[in-house]
């Protein structure tokens, strides 16, 4: 390829635009290299506007945030080479033309002659596909994906039986449905980021998955994308194995609503936090709405860095608790009733809401295998049926109580900051709290002493061994003392 500079004649007075056009490209390419040209000034294309007769030439690009980019770092290199080419062009005007609508003039036999003769067989600017250089397309356009497509590409498929409608609601989670619905409502950013926190198999992506639903159903023309941590993890390391990091930030960063479920699972992984924390911080600058889950509070998430935390917590942060036993036998009656479980007596149902605590979705998982124990075998339901086909469950359930549920009952308990249970600090309102977790974290879990001082903040085993023996020695000579354990053991246990 000939070199093309500054210093060669501009166009030919009366010369079509496109042709003009094809040779800006090219000294553009010279100018600023391939990898660059490539990335952002290739998807460039004549809009429908052309040059107006105010000097104003009309560009199109795809999106937003590439239109955003290439005025920021290529506006007054772009306009000098138009400029060479054609001294009546005032100003470069760029717009987003999403929708592929963007038609330039046909080419004619001089713009083929005229392009430089790299582009041979390379895949056309205009079309995205291989077109000879003697060749003169019928109808070049600008090929940009549906916007539906791209969105497919990058979005996990959402459920489409978790919808606000089907989101039993009870105190334990009706500050996260209220906050959830609010932001799928809203015309504009409301609360930015909305972070969702609460233990497994509470609701959270179900959530996430009605927000989604809505905000499509309500405002079509948005653009959401929801996906987990884990798969934007993949993502990004598939940018950077193919080098193709560009297309990964405009594509992220282009999106309306972004939804990250389980946000926990990049804890540690350096080079996606960075990447992660970028994106966020380019769509709140551009009011787009972010929505994250995790499986706890943004101050307690571990291996996060801190300046990640904080940005999680510049929002609405909604907890959703564990489930009493209202909310349970509610949801278990909502989803008898909608798959048409009528041989399920009510005290069937209330067996299970008191006894399967844990999470939501082991509750469904009993209804169902009872439900099919009574079809297949054709016996009716009882408790006594039904605690013998969910023995195992129910086994797993009467020992399952976890070192952080009983870390926040006892800090709600005493009224201290649930990041207390792992902080340094020695002062007793703080230290009695969190010898008293200890204690019950070694009666009610199965966890060695290792492990559970590695839960309150890598503490050692002699530490919990001392709080253990000095919790058990103020229950013998304080009575009331030892009714509170008790009190919180069986809060716990329940």
């Amino acid at each position: 390829m000939s070199e093309l500079s500054d210093n060669q004649p501009a166009g030919i007075p009366g010369e079509p635009l496109d042709v003009q056009w094809q040779r800006v490209r090219a000294r553009l390419r010279v100018s600023f290299g391939d990898a660059a040209f490539n990335s952002w000034l290739k998807p460039l294309a004549l809009a429908d506007e052309g040059l107006a007769k105010d000097g104003d030439v009309h560009l199109a690009v795809p999106t937003r945030f590439m239109r955003d980019w290439v005025a920021n770092h290529y506006s007054e290199r772009l306009r000098e080479i138009w400029r060479l080419e054609n001294a009546d062009v005032r100003r470069v005007i760029i717009h987003v033309r999403p929708t592929g609508a963007t038609q330039p003039p046909q080419a004619s036999k001089a713009m083929a002659a005229s392009a430089p003769s790299a582009d041979h067989g390379a895949p056309s600017p205009l079309t995205g596909r291989p077109v000879s250089i003697n060749a003169t397309p019928a109808r070049p356009a600008l090929q940009v994906r549906d916007m539906d497509d791209v969105e497919r590409e990058l979005s996990a498929p959402l459920d489409p039986r978790f919808t606000f409608d089907s989101f039993i609601t009870g105190k334990s989670n009706e500050l996260a449905r209220a906050a959830a619905l609010r932001v799928a409502e809203s015309p504009t950013v409301t609360y930015n980021p909305l972070f969702l926190y609460g233990g497994v198999g509470l609701g959270k992506t179900h959530l996430m998955h009605a927000i989604g639903w809505h905000i499509r159903q309500r405002f079509p023309e948005r653009r959401v994308v929801y996906l987990s941590a884990e798969k934007f993890m993949y993502q990004f390391i598939r940018a950077l194995r193919f080098k193709d990091t560009m297309a990964f930030k405009e594509q992220f960063r282009s999106v309306d609503v972004l939804m990250i479920d389980d946000i926990q699972f990049i804890a540690g992984k350096e080079s996606t936090q960075e990447e992660f924390f970028h994106t966020f911080n380019a769509l709140c600058d551009q009011n787009r709405q972010i929505i994250v889950s995790g499986d706890r509070s943004p101050s307690d998430l571990e291996g996060i860095e801190e300046r990640m935390r904080s940005r999680l917590g510049w929002g609405l942060v909604a907890d959703i608790h564990p489930t009493d036993f209202e909310l349970r036998l509610s949801i278990l009656q909502a989803k008898a009733e909608k798959n048409g479980l009528t041989n399920i007596p009510q005290d069937v149902l209330e067996f299970l809401a008191r006894r399967i605590t844990s999470n939501v979705r082991e509750l469904e998982g009993a209804l169902n295998r009872i439900s099919a124990y009574a079809s297949l075998v054709g016996k009716p339901v009882t408790v006594t049926s039904a605690q013998e086909v969910l023995q195992d469950l129910l086994r797993a359930n009467d020992r399952k109580v976890t070192i952080e549920e009983i870390q926040k009952r006892v800090a709600e308990h005493y009224s201290i900051r649930f990041a207390d249970m792992h902080s340094p600090r020695r002062a007793r309102a703080v230290a009695r709290p969190r010898q008293v977790a200890m204690y019950l974290a070694k009666q009610l879990t199965s966890r060695s002493l290792p492990e559970i001082g590695r839960k309150f903040g890598g503490r050692d085993h002699t530490t919990v061994m001392h709080a253990v023996r000095k919790i058990e020695e103020l229950r013998e000579i304080d009575a009331a003392f030892a009714e509170d354990i008790d009190l919180l053991r069986r809060k716990l246990e329940s």
